[in-house]
């Protein structure tokens, strides 16, 4: 594909080479004129399709590499989740077991306070 793409840039600038010689020599037939013309156009289509194989070449590989990026990163992503999962459990259950024991705290001076406050109210 470079060859081909090389090969087609040379003769782009032997054509144009010869297009610039064409106006000093004035006694040129038109049909040297419109070959030149011609071959400098398909030099430039050769051109044009070669960049675009690459291209389309370049996007496909980055495509893949893309997909085997993002796979990867998505296996290991669960290697990590399967390792930290003891612990994520362990941190759970000790914040639920904080949470009941503050809970229960709150609830036992709630008690403490209604059961003083109710034994220093008059008897009316």
């Amino acid at each position: 594909m470079k060859v081909t793409l090389f090969v087609a840039a040379v003769m782009a600038a032997v054509s144009l080479a010869a297009g610039r010689a064409a106006p000093a020599q004035q006694s040129e037939s038109p049909g040297v004129k419109a070959t030149i013309k011609e071959d400098a156009q398909a030099v430039g289509h050769a051109v044009a399709h070669g960049a675009e194989a690459v291209g389309h070449a370049v996007a496909d590989t980055s495509r893949k590499v893309g997909h085997e990026v993002a796979d990867t990163s998505r296996k290991v992503g669960h290697e990590i989740a399967e390792k930290t999962a003891p612990a994520r459990e362990a941190v759970a259950e000790d914040s639920k077991k904080a949470g009941h024991a503050i809970a229960h705290g709150a609830e036992k001076a709630r008690a403490a306070v209604t059961h003083q406050s109710d034994a220093t109210k008059p008897d009316g």
